[in-house]
């Protein structure tokens, strides 16, 4: 009776432990405002902005095999994903492109560098369009945007660019939160500017929220603090937000069973209206799905790296993404140094590597990186002295609410896959509905150059637009036609081909329409 007497009380002080610590880190949260001023060591600055950035490439690294293996379900339990000190090398040497949301980041943080922290955004938005790297959804959209002479923000508008809500910014905000240490407004003020190379609304929120978490994480050591506090930047009337929102009333409810959270999340957040490579498809690139992904691991791991890393991957859809952002806003929360051996296996062998396509390696954006936040703290009232800095701390402030896709909800996925080329020299497809999409790429038979078709499209039988089409893969027309300002009623959409060479050829593949009726489409939408 004696031993169970004291297990009793020694049981009751653990608990008492850290029910007072939790309280405590609560307390000091809450008595941090925009008055306050906060010093920290350089050494101990640079060694979360090193945290930030090698955890970006440990999460990436460990979900790397599954990345969109697992669309719609989760990773369970008993799947085995692999772990050890050659998978960096490997990825950096065998499929660098593993690493967009990692060297899309530092297009950006090369940009300061070489032009300075004010370097217009239209700089930032020529390195990025003019770049090696081959891109995807959004990035890829605006890229072509660019090329053609539509600059931000027009190039992420969603009527411009239909990835507009996809994850592209949320994945490469990492360096606008490590920029502004303890700064949020100056983060999200950051990606306000640059984001909108290639997002807008929900997909500009999703690179804000990220990069809040991170500006946060230098300063606040509570990581449920930290995701309720960055939501704050978000409006409360966007989808975002309630997604985020709907997580964390999940984990208060049930906080130690994360696929209790996955399911109501799933249940209510993974229609997908914008997307043409998600619409009715077991496909998701959504950014607030996939954040909601990020945040189940930041809050069911409660802290622990490993867990925080592995919950974020099994999740599913870009499972390589989300457990990057997440491992990257823990590793700036505890810091480089705190960051489990055994995660950083391998990390030894890539540091000193440049990314693919860049000049760039993690030990050079660790220096860099330190440089442009002593920059930005400074900048923003803060000071530098000869062993720390001071930080102006910045309360949250909530940006203006925008909606993509507003008032257009898909209502039909049809399969055309008719070819346009020069012995199929134009196409008549005729629906019913307020907008529409039209998937599909150039592409060739047998061995040919690349090379630009051109054809013209109109709707209603009035010329619309003269359309380019590459069939070179890194400068690609994501999709063939698209347009969301139609009344609702009867259209046709012609495709006339103006240059279309031999051998060459325009694939039509899918046609998506969308109504303005929101009882004709789902009823979650």
């Amino acid at each position: 009776m004696k031993k169970i007497f004291l297990f009793s009380i020694t049981l009751f002080s653990v608990l008492i432990f850290f029910s007072c610590k939790t309280e405590n880190s609560k307390s000091k949260a809450k008595s941090i405002t925009s008055s306050s001023e906060i010093e920290i060591s350089k050494t101990e600055l640079l060694n979360k902005i090193k945290g930030g950035w090698a955890g970006q490439v440990i999460g990436c690294t460990y979900g790397g095999p599954t990345e969109f293996k697992w669309n719609g379900t989760m990773i369970d339990d008993h799947i085995p994903i692999p772990w050890d000190d050659t998978r960096m090398l490997w990825y950096y040497e065998n499929s660098p492109g593993l690493y967009d949301d990692v060297y899309m980041d530092l297009t950006f943080v090369d940009v300061f560098r070489k032009y300075g922290i004010d370097a217009p955004d239209s700089l930032h938005a020529i390195a990025f369009a003019n770049a090696e790297y081959p891109l995807w959804h959004a990035n890829q959209a605006a890229r072509y945007n660019i090329l053609s002479g539509i600059m931000p923000p027009e190039s992420g508008y969603w009527k411009n660019n239909p990835h507009a809500d996809d994850i592209d910014f949320q994945i490469e905000a990492d360096f606008a939160g490590l920029m502004s240490p303890g700064m949020v407004n100056s983060a999200v003020e950051i990606c306000n500017r640059i984001g909108r190379i290639m997002n807008y609304g929900d997909g500009l929120y999703g690179g804000m929220y990220v990069a809040a978490m991170y500006s946060l994480a230098f300063v606040h050591d509570d990581i449920e603090f930290i995701v309720e506090e960055a939501l704050k930047v978000i409006p409360e009337q966007s989808d975002f937000y309630q997604c985020i929102y709907d997580v964390i009333k999940s984990y208060k409810s049930n906080p130690d069973d994360w696929k209790f959270a996955w399911f109501e999340a799933q249940k209510r957040w993974t229609h997908d209206i914008g997307c043409p490579d998600g619409v009715f498809m077991p496909f998701n690139i959504d950014a607030k799905i996939n954040a909601a992904y990020i945040v189940i691991g930041l809050l069911y791991g409660k802290g622990d790296y490993g867990a925080t890393i592995d919950i974020s991957t099994r999740c599913g859809y870009d499972s390589d993404c989300n457990p990057a952002n997440a491992a990257g806003i823990l590793g700036t929360m505890i810091g480089y140094d705190a960051i489990p051996e055994y995660w950083k296996l391998g990390l030894d062998k890539v540091e000193d590597l440049n990314f693919q396509f860049t000049e760039m390696s993690l030990n050079k954006v660790y220096e860099e990186g330190m440089s442009q936040a002593i920059e930005i703290i400074k900048r923003n009232g803060g000071e530098e002295t000869d062993k720390d800095v001071i930080i102006k701390y910045q309360s949250p402030e909530t940006v203006p609410l925008e909606v993509g896709f507003e008032g257009v909800y898909p209502i039909e996925r049809a399969g055309l896959n008719k070819r346009l080329s020069q012995t199929q020299k134009e196409i008549d497809i005729n629906f019913n509905g307020s907008a529409f999409v039209l998937t599909g790429y150039a592409s060739y038979e047998g061995k040919q150059e690349d090379a630009v078709l051109e054809f013209e499209l109109y709707i209603d039988d009035a010329l619309t637009e003269t359309i380019k089409m590459p069939t070179l893969s890194l400068i690609r027309r994501h999709e063939v036609a698209w347009n969301y300002d139609l009344t609702e009623g009867e259209h046709k959409i012609t495709l006339k081909a103006k240059y279309i060479p031999e051998n060459y050829y325009v694939n039509v593949r899918d046609l998506i329409t969308y109504s303005i009726n929101k009882s004709e489409a789902n009823v979650y939408f």
